[in-house]
């Protein structure tokens, strides 16, 4: 272990400092924590945290396309010159008095009592009166007055802001074949309503969103990682964009244009089912020039474009061809109908304001389509239990066969459906006959080739929850009855409820015994469920759920490179090749399973349109929630569709006026303290009171564990919590003796000995007390740090950061939370970081310096690889001479927090085993780099 500490070489020398090395991970140089803070040679790789390959801006290259290189020009379509700046943005009011200012509202308290009601609060329209009425009690004695006087005066005015809330129409839709003798069944008379946005006005408002300025890709380009590598990222990073602006580009009127997808998603949710399953068939749209962090994020990245109608008729005449016929025949053309006002402009450029404020030619295109399995098969018109993406047979979905299996096109369908009768392309090819899908039509638009890969449904949720989990319960019955099985099954659960907490990692109370399945209980449950099985399965499924995991993980991936490609190969060839376990134990007798069969399509997927955590299902799901289930409670609940629709406008409406306030300087601070500068005559300082803004909204709460950073990249870092902690001493000896650390006075001072004269030489005996530095300053303990870094591959802030906490604290609801860290020490082992318990974090001066530290206790690893079933490290508490082997290190080593699970084996744990003593119990742990994908890019 001294060895680790004190040594160890990746890419070239190791600079020591106290025992602790930096290693660079863009550029392999190393740099060292000097007087407390990081230093690197390098001023352009200051980050220690690794981000993910091509993301960082100075390690990788991009090439452009040349033709489809959105130039900026004028609002009639000219181009502008090099460098000319874009249209000023309206000035910000001059003495914060100005009448017209806050139109539709007349101050800055009025639409902020608005935006609070409607938005934050979604009072009623009973609960706003009364807080007006309120409002104007308050005012009476001064002679004021409410600006309403009751809640309709309010919707009034949030209906007259101008920005925002493209509006909705609808459309009728009636069956119009032959009618059968007699009387026909209602399905056939009923007329239905297509409830959609002009899609063209959707996306104008979503591409004018200054917020996306720099989360934007005006031109298809191609990546490459400081080795040469090509990386996929964004949507416009894939080989599918850049295709599609070598289409456009053959017609030299529109060089210089820009390419923007229709992204699209569609999937049906349930509001209620106690009041009649009521449902909801949401379209949403997005503008393909996003990032994908931006996509993921909240925000207007993903907008909803359509309400489908979902017809509904007797169990008698659901299985009729005229009934299934006639709902899929619909189905398409409301898509068609939604995305009719983008077609002229798939040719003929439009004329669009960016992020940036400048005015482009954009030609557009029908995107990637989002969508789980079920909608997959009606988008492509193929049979249930086919591909949508290749003809492989629904019986031998992953055999040698399917491996052969061709992909689907437009032009082989189209020709299929000429040459053969409908029952040969049912039983042959798994096409319907009497379905057109709603692509034909549109320019340079496939939808076999534009469904895209579905994390959510495909992955998570299919794969690991409907089939693995299932699976390994059916193996334990079969293998120790079904008595013993539910035994095992109990402890794994317990195993799982014996996890110790990790910022955003969800606890399961109750292993994973929960009624109904999310796909944030299927997220969270992968993260932890491989430590939780391992002991009782034998080792070729654990390799086959270690397999799939790694395979899920890097696909997850926010920018994957080329060798990244290989590594996902290779993982899903050792899933293929050790899953047979569950065929060989008799839990299936074959696997040919639809959303298994996908994840063979990944890869070129991924060479198409990129990463597909910027493409998956869980982003429109998400937005379920403030585009559907929200507005429908808040609605009277009978024809409740118009009501949600005017709720969405409002919606979309205030968060317009919100941006367009704030870009103007007129949100800055809080509406107190604007208010009382303009009453007062000053002018808002705009960059001051945004500084107090930005400190206020991460203000020290001890309760919060993690959450994203809103705001551009910045530099990752690790800084101690701002609120020092009272009831402990003030100086070193008293302050050893209360957290019962008698070795404190010497480990501190061994720190203070490297910080002024150097790290020791490997192997170096640690110097004697009398040779460090005396110290006799005063010392102030805090109960957590802040890690900042870079994240997009998790749920982060527009500008991909995210924050944790990591915590050390005696006394945090009832127990002793003492949290573990990743520390980077350099070596081959575990990619350069070792554990360690965070037993305390302190902070002092020195020779005026101040000096932010944590006292470790350290975790070594077991052997020189991973666990070959788990593929996870294995560690365990180092001990000299039966005492903790502590240090004192600067909290810059720390690259973030680090989660570990105990290694359980065959025992079961007892009963009343309590999560919050695990680090304490168990000989060895698991280095859970399933934890977030973070840290799974940081650890493999």
């Amino acid at each position: 272990m001294e060895e680790v500490k004190n040594g160890g070489r990746r890419g070239g020398e190791t600079i020591m400092t106290h025992g602790i090395s930096y290693t660079c991970p863009h550029c392999l140089e190393n740099f060292t924590s000097s007087r407390g803070r990081s230093r690197h040679q390098n001023s352009a790789h200051r980050e220690f945290t690794p981000a993910p390959e091509g993301e960082d801006e100075n390690s990788f290259q991009r090439r452009y396309h040349p033709l489809a290189n959105a130039l900026p020009c004028n609002a009639q379509g000219n181009f502008l010159p090099p460098h000319a700046p874009p249209p000023p943005p309206p000035p910000p009011p001059q003495d914060g008095q100005d009448p017209d200012a806050w139109e539709p509202f007349n101050s800055r308290a009025a639409f902020a009592f608005a935006e609070f009601q409607f938005v934050e609060l979604q009072a009623s329209e009973g609960n706003i009166n009364t807080a007006l009425d309120i409002w104007a009690a308050s005012l009476r004695e001064f002679g004021g007055s409410a600006p309403w006087e009751n809640t309709k005066e309010l919707y009034a005015d949030i209906d007259r802001i101008r920005d925002g809330g493209v509006p909705w129409k609808t459309y009728h839709i009636r069956y119009t074949g032959p009618l059968p003798p007699g009387t026909p069944p209602r399905w056939m008379t009923q007329t239905y309503e297509l409830c959609a946005r002009d899609a063209r006005e959707v996306l104008h408002e979503q591409l004018g969103t200054s917020t996306f300025k720099n989360s934007i890709d005006y031109t298809p380009y191609r990546q490459f990682n400081h080795r040469g590598h090509r990386v996929w990222s964004n949507l416009m990073s894939g080989d599918w964009a850049w295709k599609q602006a070598d289409l456009i580009t053959q017609d030299p009127a529109n060089h210089g244009c820009a390419f923007v997808a229709a992204v699209a998603g569609s999937d049906k949710t349930t509001v209620s089912v106690a009041t009649g399953h009521q449902e909801y068939h949401p379209v949403y749209i997005s503008p393909g020039v996003l990032t994908g962090t931006a996509r993921r994020a909240h925000g207007n990245g993903v907008l909803p474009a359509a309400f489908l109608a979902i017809p509904k008729t007797s169990k008698k005449h659901r299985k009729k061809p005229a009934y299934q016929k006639f709902v899929r025949q619909m189905y398409h053309a409301s898509l068609a109908r939604v995305f009719e006002p983008l077609k002229q402009y798939m040719t003929t450029p439009d004329i669009v304001r960016c992020p940036d404020g400048h005015f482009r030619r954009v030609i557009y295109g029908l995107g990637p389509y989002i969508a789980d399995y079920p909608e997959q098969v009606w988008l492509a018109g193929i049979v249930q239990n086919w591909c949508p993406k290749c003809e492989a047979r629904p019986d031998h979905l992953d055999d040698g066969d399917a491996e052969d299996a061709r992909l689907r096109t437009k032009t082989k369908t189209e020709a299929l459906i000429t040459c053969f009768d409908p029952g040969i392309l049912w039983d042959d090819y798994g096409v319907r006959g009497d379905i057109v899908p709603f692509t034909h039509g549109f320019p340079r638009a496939d939808i076999h080739e534009l469904i895209c890969s579905d994390l959510l449904h495909q992955v998570i949720k299919g794969t690991f929850k409907d089939h693995l989990v299932s699976w390994v319960n059916e193996y334990l019955v079969l293998t120790y009855g079904e008595k013993r099985a539910l035994a095992i099954i109990q402890d794994i659960d317990r195993r799982l409820s014996a996890v110790p907490e990790f910022p955003g990692l969800r606890r399961f109370p109750d292993g994973r015994d929960f009624h109904q399945w999310t796909g944030d209980d299927s997220k969270a449950l992968m993260k932890i469920y491989l430590a939780a099985v391992a002991g009782y399965l034998p080792s070729d499924m654990m390799k086959a759920l270690s397999a799939f995991m790694e395979f899920c993980y890097l696909v997850r991936r926010n920018a994957i490179s080329a060798p990244e490609l290989t590594r996902i190969q290779n993982a899903l060839d050792r899933f293929h090749q050790y899953r047979q376990v569950f065929i060989d134990c008799g839990v299936r007798m074959d696997i040919s399973l639809p959303r298994q069969h996908s994840l063979k399509h990944y890869i070129r997927s991924i060479r198409l349109f990129a990463s597909p955590n910027g493409l998956c299902s869980s982003i429109t799901e998400s937005k379920h929630i403030k585009a559907v289930k929200e507005p429908w409670r808040r609605s009277s609940r009978y024809k409740a569709l118009p009501q949600m629709l005017v709720t969405l406008t409002r919606l979309d409406k205030l968060a317009a006026a919100r941006r367009n306030f704030t870009i103007r300087g007129m949100m800055t601070g809080t509406t107190s303290s604007y208010t009382a500068m303009v009453l007062a005559g000053l002018k808002p300082q705009v960059e001051a009171v945004e500084a107090a803004s930005a400190l206020a909204a991460e203000k020290d709460d001890e309760e919060d564990d993690d959450g994203v950073v809103h705001g551009p990249r910045s530099l990752s870092d690790i800084e101690l919590a701002p609120t020092p902690q009272r009831g402990y001493p003030k100086y070193l000896t008293a302050l050893a003796a209360h957290i019962t650390q008698p070795t404190l006075p010497l480990l501190l001072r061994q720190f203070l000995h490297a910080e002024v004269h150097g790290p020791l030489a490997n192997g170096a005996i640690p110097p004697a007390l009398h040779v460090c530095p005396i110290f006799e300053g005063q010392i102030t303990v805090h109960h957590s740090a802040i890690a900042r870094f870079y994240a997009p591959s998790d749920l982060c802030g527009a500008g991909g950061m995210y924050r944790e906490r990591i915590r050390s604290n005696p006394h945090w609801h009832g127990y002793i939370r003492r949290d573990t860290v990743l520390v980077n020490v350099g070596g081959q082992a575990m990619g350069g970081l070792i554990a360690g318990r965070a037993m305390l974090f302190f902070s002092f001066d020195f020779q005026e310096e101040e000096y932010q530290c944590a006292l470790v206790h350290w975790f070594v690893p077991v052997g020189d690889a991973p666990d070959p079933d788990t593929g996870m490290w294995v560690v365990e508490p180092e001990y000299v001479g039966g005492v903790p082997s502590l240090q004192v290190i600067t909290v810059d080593a720390i690259a973030r927090a680090g989660h570990l699970i105990g290694v359980y084996g065959t025992e079961e744990l007892p009963e009343e085993f309590r999560f919050s003593d695990s680090l304490d119990a168990f000989n060895t742990y698991f280095v859970n780099h399933y934890a977030d994908h973070h840290m799974h890019e940081l650890l493999t």
